[in-house]
């Protein structure tokens, strides 16, 4: 059987949970603090609204997706790991690092899976590069950038780099399998105190290097993850149709009478199974829950990559 699974927050990212669950047949009731809300979603999608503090009460709920404010993720997490469901909680989990940690080992005091929604780990066409990496077609990885540029979405609590770096850094920790021993952040605001550009800059073990951009207040839309290694090169870009979103180049470079040569392909694109990353992410949730496994995107890398976002945080006066 599905599981029962409620949505708590019905905003804009809520509202895709709520759809997609809908669609895998484990939607079981919705919630948010505005009550009209919730109920235009549980007479859109067939399901109970209920008041928040319902969720937890419930014995038939097994599971809550929540997509709040992250200032209101780790009490309401606990909360209801303690009450005896399974939880997904939406990026960024928590504001600290402390807070992460109590919502994760409450979770574990209970038995209770712990996921947090990097959906990106679950796009096909990173699953492809992953297993590239995974498989020495790049070589020895060196360096890795990645670029998430848009306009908006504007937060009151967390900046660029909390609101859209998150899903980078689970990319760039999952292919690298380690956490940076050196992290340097540089932002700059320019609406009021919160940054709305910022950069990173990241030194792994056995020195490879990797650079993330992330911007709120950017005329075009840019999502793009680049591996290096020494053997060829790999592009992960989502603004692009399927048939090209992974792109790997291969290359040759060697010295000749003292001086660099080297020789570049052109691009090969690789064939990528599609699908949305929000169904396979939710697939997944409701598979740890049936099987009671770990999930990939577990409450320990949640708390790793809020340390790499707390090592990077610029504060910043008003722009003037």
């Amino acid at each position: 059987m599905k599981p029962r699974i409620a949505v708590l927050g019905c905003g804009y990212w809520g509202s895709n949970h709520v759809r997609t669950l809908k669609a895998l047949g484990a939607l079981y009731a919705v919630s948010d603090a505005n009550r009209d809300r919730a109920e235009g979603f549980a007479s859109e999608q067939e399901c109970l609204a209920l008041a928040p503090d319902e969720l937890f009460e419930r014995e038939e709920i097994d599971a809550i997706v929540m997509a709040l404010p992250p200032q209101f993720h780790a009490e309401t997490a606990i909360r209801a790991v303690e009450a005896g469901k399974d939880v997904l909680v939406e990026k960024p989990v928590a504001l600290t690092v402390e807070d992460a940690g109590r919502a994760v080992k409450a979770a574990q005091d209970n038995s209770r899976v712990y996921m947090v929604g990097h959906v990106l780990r679950f796009h096909p066409a990173f699953e492809k590069l992953k297993a590239l990496v995974d498989a020495g077609e790049l070589g020895e990885v060196r360096y890795i950038h990645s670029h998430r540029l848009g306009l908006g979405k504007f937060h009151t609590e967390n900046d660029a780099l909390w609101d859209l770096a998150p899903h980078d850094l689970s990319m760039i920790l999952a292919i690298t399998g380690a956490a940076p021993v050196e992290v340097h952040g540089e932002g700059a605001a320019a609406l009021d105190h919160l940054s709305d550009f910022a950069h990173l800059h990241m030194r792994f073990p056995g020195n490879l290097r990797g650079h993330l951009f992330a911007s709120r207040l950017n005329p075009y839309r840019e999502r793009r993850l680049t591996v290096v290694g020494t053997k060829g090169m790999a592009v992960f870009d989502d603004v692009e149709p399927w048939e090209r979103k992974l792109a790997v180049y291969h290359h040759s470079i060697w010295q000749d009478s003292g001086q660099w040569a080297f020789t570049a392909d052109e691009p090969h694109y690789i064939a990528v199974e599609q699908g949305m990353p929000l169904t396979r992410e939710l697939e997944h949730f409701i598979h740890c829950i049936q099987t009671r496994e770990e999930p990939r995107t577990n409450g320990e890398e949640a708390i790793r990559v809020l340390q790499v976002l707390t090592a990077g945080t610029v504060r910043h006066q008003r722009a003037s």
